[in-house]
C-alpha cells in the first residue's frame, strides 16, 4: 500500500476528509518552497501537489502561470526540485505530488525521471496532458518504482473514461470540477455532486476536486460531496504578494489553516 493509499484509507476511518493544497515549486524560488512545505503540514494538510514550472502549461489559469514564470526565472528546473524534494521529505510525513506537464519529464527521461523521483520521495505523479491511453510506458515505470500515476476526470467525462481512470489510476482519482483553467471563483459548479456520483458508482478509489477553490465554505461545500479538496490558485495568489520565505511560509499556513476548518466542518455532525 503506497503512503498516498494510506492516508486515505486513515481519513476513511475517521470519517474525514483530505485537504490537498497545491504550490508551483519554485514560487519565487525554491527556498520559499522549502520553507513552506512542512507549515502547509503543519497546518492540516493531507496530501501537498507541488507544481513543476513549465512555459507552456495545459490548463493553469493567469496566477499559476505566473507563479510558473515566477520559478523558471529564479532558475528552477526538475532536477534541483527533486533535490529540494529530497531535503525536506525527512521533514514531512504527508504524500508529496508532482505536478508537471510531460515535456520536462520527457526530456529529463521518463526512465531516469520516475526513479529518482521514488529516491527522493515523491509518493504521486500528474501529468495533465498525458491521457491514460498514452501513459503505457510511464505507467509501468511508476508501478515498478511506488509512484502513483493519478489521472483526471472531467464533466465531460464519458462512461467508458470513468472505467478506464477508475481501472489504471493509482492513489486517488483527481476530478477536474469545471471545464476550462484553473483559477479562484466565486462559486463552485453546480454538476459537482452529479458527477460525483457517476465516479463513485464505479469505483471505491478515493476521488479529490480540484479547480475553483478558494474559500473555507467552498472547501466545505466540496468536502462534503468528494473525498478530498485540492485548493491551488487562492494559495499561489497570497505567495504572489511577496515575503520572506519564513513569511510566506506563515501567510500561507495561516489561510490553509481556516480552509481546514472548512473541510472539517463537511464532516461535523
Amino acid at each position: 500500500m503506497s503512503r498516498i493509499d494510506e492516508r486515505f484509507a486513515e481519513l476513511r476511518a475517521q470519517g474525514r476528509k483530505a485537504l490537498i493544497p497545491f504550490i508551483e515549486a519554485g514560487d519565487p524560488d525554491l527556498a520559499a518552497t522549502k520553507a513552506i512545505i512542512p507549515a502547509l503540514e503543519a497546518a492540516g494538510a493531507d496530501l501537498i501537489e507541488l507544481g513543476v514550472p513549465f512555459s507552456d502549461p495545459l490548463a493553469d489559469g493567469p496566477i499559476i502561470q505566473k507563479a510558473a514564470l515566477r520559478a523558471l526565472e529564479s532558475g528552477t528546473s526538475l532536477k534541483k526540485i527533486l533535490a529540494m524534494v529530497e531535503e525536506v521529505r525527512p521533514q514531512v510525513s504527508v504524500p508529496l505530488i508532482l505536478m508537471s506537464s510531460y515535456n520536462p519529464i520527457f526530456v529529463f527521461g521518463e526512465e531516469e525521471f520516475v526513479r529518482n523521483a521514488a529516491r527522493v520521495g515523491v509518493d504521486g505523479l500528474i501529468v495533465p496532458d498525458l491521457p491514460p491511453e498514452e501513459a503505457d510506458s510511464l505507467q509501468e515505470l511508476t508501478e515498478r518504482e511506488g509512484v502513483d500515476l493519478i489521472f483526471l476526470l472531467a464533466p465531460s467525462s464519458t462512461e467508458d473514461r470513468i472505467a478506464m481512470v477508475a481501472k489504471r489510476g493509482r492513489g486517488f482519482i483527481y476530478y477536474v470540477s469545471l471545464m476550462g483553467i484553473t483559477g479562484v471563483r466565486e462559486a463552485l459548479a453546480d454538476t459537482i455532486a452529479e458527477h460525483l456520483s457517476r465516479i463513485k458508482g464505479v469505483t471505491d478509489r478515493p476521488v479529490a476536486v480540484g479547480f475553483g477553490i478558494s474559500t473555507p465554505d467552498q472547501a466545505r461545500e466540496a468536502a462534503s460531496w468528494s473525498d478530498g479538496v485540492v485548493v491551488g490558485s487562492a494559495l499561489v495568489r497570497l505567495i504572489e504578494e511577496g515575503g520572506s520565505p519564513e513569511e510566506l511560509a506563515e501567510s500561507v499556513g495561516s489561510f490553509l489553516k481556516e480552509l481546514k476548518a472548512g473541510v472539517l466542518k463537511a464532516t461535523e455532525g
